[in-house]
C-alpha cells in the first residue's frame, strides 16, 4: 500500500490545479489557493461561514439574506411560480407587479420554502464500509441505501433540522447535509414579468441585455419575520469593471465528471430524445395558450420554462458535436487511464470500471423511448394521484426498504408536494396529458406495456376526459383524506384518475428497478472506483459534478471580445429605453407605462446587466454575487451563448463565456425612481 501511495503522490505533482476561474466548489473544499495565488484572497472560515448561511435555496434555485430580519433577494423568474401562485384571471401579478409598503400587506406565498445549508459532515467512510459485504452492484446499492437511510432518521431525530446524504464524485463521497427550512415565505416586492424579461426569448442567453430580472421574498417565522443574522449587506456601488466576485449558489447540474461513452449516449442519444420531450409539452401549452387570454395566463410559464430549458439544451449539444470539445474529453479520460496503466496492480483494479459503465450504457439506447414516454409527469393532477397511489405502497414497507423520497427523512417533502394548495388549472391539465399520451402512443406503439395499462384499447381522449370529468383531486381537502385514510381505500378505489394512476404505477415501477438495476447501480459503484482513482491521481484539485447543492464560485468582471468587436462588461438605463425604442415597443421590446414614464426621473447611466467570468450554470439564478468584503454587487440571472455548453467542461473566459447579473446600482435605482419603494431601499441599505 505504501508503494502505491507513493505512486499517486508523484503523479499527483505532474497534474495541474482547476484552470483559470473554473469550479463550483463545495464549502468544506473552498479554493483557496486559487484565490490567494490569483486574487490575494484569503477569507476566514467566519466569512465563509457567514455567506453559507446567508445563501437560502430558492425554489430549486438560489437567493441571498439581504437583512436581518428575512428579507431574501432572488430573480424575478426563480420566484415566477411563486408570483404566478397569488395571481388570478383579475389580479395577474405577473402582469402588473406588486410592492408591499408595509410588513402588513407582504402575501402569504402557498407551498413556498427557503433553506440554507446549517452544517455538513463527512460520512463516506460509514457508508462506503457498509457496502463493502455486497457481493455484486444490485447487494452493494441496498447496504448503502439502507446505511444512508439510518444516518438520515438518527440525525432528523436528534438534530431539529432537515437531513439528507447527498453523493459527491458519483458516489466517491458522501456528506450528511442538515437543512434549516423556513416555511413561510411571503412576497415583498416583484417587478412586471415584461421589465425582468424584456426582450423575451430573443435576448434570452445573450448579452448585450437590459433585464430587471429581480424580486424580493420574506422568510417568516412563528408568523414574525425570520431573524437572519447572517445577511450580505448591499452594494450601492456596485460591481466594477475587472472586479474579484464570488457567487454563492445552487448549481443544478453538471456533467464534467461522466466518462466518454456516457458523452457520446448524451451526444448521440440523450439530448436529442429530452428535445423532443420538451418541444412536445411546450406544443401542448401552446395549443391550449392559443384558446383564449386566460388559457395563455396560465400556460405562460409553462411555455417559458420549456423555451429556456430547449435554448440551453441546444447550447449544450452544440458544445458535444464540437469534435474538438469532444476530443478534449477523450485526451482527459485517456491521460487518467494511461497513468492507472503506469502500475499493473492499479490496472487491474480500476480499469474494469470504464468497461462496466459502457456496457451499461450500450443496453440503454434500446430502453430509452420507454423510459422517457412511460410517465404521468405532463399533469398535475395525475402525477399526485401516483404519488398517493404510491405513498401507501411505500409506506406499508419497512423504511430501508422504501424508495427515497418515502423515508422518514424526505417523505414530509414529498406529502407537502401533493398536499399543496397551488391552484390547479382542469383544463390545462387535461390537454397537457392528453396530448402526452397521444404522442407517446405514437413513439411507443399501441403494445407498449405502459400504453396498454394506461388507456388499453380506447383513445387518449375518452380515458383522459372521463378522469377529469371525474376527479375531485384537484381539492386538497380529498387529497388530504386519500393520504391519511387507510391504504384499502386508495387501493381499491374506483376513482378514474387514482384507477388510471394504479394501471400506470406496476410499469412505471418496473421501468424505475431497471434503470436502477442496469444503469444507476453500475454507475454508482464504478463511477466509485473512478473518483478513488481520480483523488489519489489528481487529489481534490477538481470540485464535484453540480448537484444543486450549495457550492462557492469565482471570477471577475470583464467584457469580451467577440468576432470583431468588443463588448462592455456592463449595459445602463440608457440601452434599454434605446432598445425598446429602436423597436417602437414591439413586443418583446415593450415596456411596461410606469417604466416608460420613469426614464425622466433615472439616472439613465446607472449600471443595469453586467457580465463576468464565474462559472456558473442553470441553478445559480438568483446568486449573490458578492465582492471580497463580502456585499452583494449583483444578482446572477442568466448567461451568454458562449457559455452555454459549460455543462460538459469548463470554457474559458478567452472564449467569451460570462455569467450575466442584474447590477445591485441598477436594482436600487429602480426601486427608488420606478417603483417607489423607499422603504425596501431603506432596509436593504441599512439606512
Amino acid at each position: 500500500m505504501k508503494r502505491i501511495a507513493g505512486f499517486f503522490l508523484l503523479i499527483s505533482l505532474l497534474v495541474p490545479i482547476a484552470l483559470a476561474d473554473e469550479g463550483m466548489w463545495t464549502f468544506d473544499n473552498p479554493p483557496l489557493r486559487q484565490w490567494k495565488e490569483r486574487y490575494n484572497f484569503e477569507p476566514s472560515q467566519e466569512w465563509l461561514d457567514k455567506i453559507r448561511l446567508a445563501s437560502p435555496k430558492v425554489s430549486g434555485a438560489s437567493g441571498a439574506f439581504v437583512s436581518p430580519n428575512g428579507l431574501v433577494a432572488t430573480n424575478h423568474h426563480v420566484a415566477a411560480g411563486y408570483i404566478a401562485r397569488l395571481s388570478t384571471k383579475e389580479r395577474d401579478l405577473m402582469k402588473t407587479g406588486f410592492y408591499a409598503r408595509t410588513q402588513a400587506e407582504e402575501l402569504k406565498i402557498p407551498d413556498a420554502e427557503v433553506s440554507i445549508l446549517a452544517s455538513y459532515l463527512d460520512v463516506t467512510k460509514r457508508v462506503l464500509d457498509a457496502a463493502k459485504s455486497g457481493t455484486n452492484d444490485a447487494e452493494i446499492a441496498a447496504k448503502r441505501r439502507a446505511e444512508i437511510a439510518v444516518i438520515e432518521k438518527d440525525c432528523n431525530a436528534t438534530s431539529g433540522l432537515s437531513c439528507q446524504v447527498i453523493s459527491f464524485y458519483s458516489g466517491g463521497e458522501y456528506w450528511l447535509y442538515r437543512f434549516k427550512r423556513y416555511n413561510d415565505v411571503r412576497l415583498v416586492m416583484a417587478p412586471e414579468e415584461q421589465t425582468a424579461f424584456f426582450g423575451g426569448d430573443y435576448d434570452n442567453f445573450t448579452f448585450p441585455r437590459h433585464d430587471l430580472d429581480f424580486t424580493f421574498l420574506r422568510a417568516y417565522e412563528n408568523g414574525k419575520p425570520a431573524n437572519t443574522p447572517n445577511y450580505l449587506k448591499w452594494s450601492a456601488a456596485g460591481a466594477k469593471d475587472g472586479e474579484f466576485i464570488l457567487v454563492s449558489g445552487y448549481p443544478g447540474s453538471t456533467a464534467r465528471l461522466l466518462t466518454v461513452a456516457q458523452l457520446a449516449y448524451q451526444r448521440d442519444v440523450g439530448n436529442p430524445l429530452q428535445k423532443k420531450v420538451w418541444e412536445l409539452r411546450r406544443k401542448a401549452l401552446e395549443d391550449y395558450a392559443k384558446l383564449g387570454a386566460e388559457q395563455a395566463r396560465q400556460a405562460q410559464q409553462g411555455m417559458r420554462s420549456f423555451a429556456n430549458s430547449l435554448k440551453r439544451l441546444d447550447g449544450q449539444q452544440s458544445g458535444l458535436l464540437n469534435p474538438r470539445n469532444f476530443s478534449r474529453k477523450e485526451a482527459e479520460e485517456k491521460d487518467l487511464r494511461d497513468r492507472l496503466k503506469a502500475k499493473p496492480e492499479l490496472e487491474r483494479e480500476y480499469a474494469p470500471a470504464w468497461n462496466n459503465i459502457a456496457g451499461a450504457y450500450a443496453k440503454l439506447p434500446a430502453m430509452a423511448d420507454r423510459l422517457a414516454f412511460s410517465n404521468l409527469a405532463a399533469s398535475r393532477i395525475a402525477t399526485i394521484a401516483q404519488q398517493i397511489v404510491t405513498y401507501h405502497l411505500e409506506m406499508a414497507k419497512p423504511e430501508a426498504q422504501r424508495l427515497p423520497e418515502y423515508r422518514e427523512g424526505r417523505v414530509a417533502a414529498t406529502r407537502n408536494s401533493i398536499l399543496s394548495p397551488t391552484p390547479v388549472y382542469k383544463e390545462m391539465d387535461e390537454a397537457a396529458l392528453r396530448s402526452w399520451l397521444e404522442e407517446a402512443r405514437k413513439a411507443l406503439g399501441v403494445n407498449d406495456p405502459f400504453i396498454k395499462a394506461a388507456v388499453g384499447d380506447a383513445e387518449p381522449s375518452e380515458v383522459v376526459g372521463r378522469a377529469f370529468r371525474e376527479t375531485k383531486l384537484d381539492d386538497v381537502n380529498v387529497r388530504r383524506a386519500m393520504l391519511d385514510g387507510p391504504a384499502d381505500a386508495v387501493l381499491n378505489s374506483t376513482e378514474p384518475m387514482i384507477t388510471l394512476a394504479k394501471r400506470a404505477e406496476p410499469v412505471i415501477r418496473e421501468l424505475r428497478a431497471w434503470n436502477e438495476v442496469n444503469i444507476l447501480n453500475v454507475e454508482t459503484a464504478n463511477g466509485t472506483k473512478i473518483a478513488q482513482a481520480r483523488f489519489a491521481v489528481y487529489g481534490k484539485t477538481m470540485p464535484p459534478d453540480a448537484n444543486s447543492q450549495l457550492r462557492i464560485l469565482y471570477g471577475k468582471v470583464l467584457g469580451y471580445d467577440e468576432d470583431t468587436t468588443l463588448v462592455p462588461y456592463k449595459t445602463t438605463f440608457f440601452g434599454l429605453y434605446d432598445r425598446a425604442l429602436s423597436f417602437n415597443e414591439r413586443h418583446p421590446f415593450d415596456l411596461p407605462k410606469r417604466v416608460m414614464d420613469a426614464r425622466t426621473k433615472l439616472d439613465l447611466a446607472t449600471p443595469l446587466n453586467f457580465v463576468y467570468t464565474a462559472d456558473t450554470i442553470g441553478g445559480n439564478s438568483g446568486s449573490p454575487v458578492i465582492n471580497r468584503n463580502g456585499e452583494i454587487v449583483g444578482l446572477n440571472f442568466d448567461s451568454n451563448l458562449q457559455k452555454l455548453s459549460n455543462r460538459y467542461w469548463y470554457i474559458d473566459e478567452g472564449e467569451g463565456s460570462r455569467a450575466v447579473g442584474v447590477h445591485s446600482a441598477g436594482i436600487i435605482e429602480s426601486l427608488r425612481k420606478i417603483y417607489d419603494a423607499d422603504e425596501l431601499v431603506k432596509e436593504l441599505t441599512g439606512k
